[in-house]
């Protein structure tokens, strides 16, 4: 089969290097990789473990009001927070 491929310029110059080391064509060197490169392709995944979180317990809320800012403030950083 001939067809045209436009290939970006970091897969062209390891394409190109690959066959300078091999003195083999530009065909051969795209075949092969083609080869080795497609089976990744196709193949399922490998299964992952899934993500684990440790828990970890801070105690409970010090204060009854989480929505009076002032109070929380007076009582963390004394009454001269302002």
């Amino acid at each position: 089969m001939r067809t045209t491929l436009t290939l970006d310029d970091d897969v062209a110059a390891a394409l190109l290097k690959i066959q300078k080391a091999r003195k083999a064509s530009l065909k051969t060197i795209v075949n092969e990789a083609l080869r080795h490169g497609l089976p990744a392709l196709t193949a399922a995944p490998a299964p992952r473990q899934p993500f684990r979180t440790t828990v970890v317990n801070h105690g409970g809320c010090l204060f009854a009001n989480v929505d009076d800012v002032a109070e929380i403030l007076a009582v963390a950083e004394g009454e001269t927070y302002k």
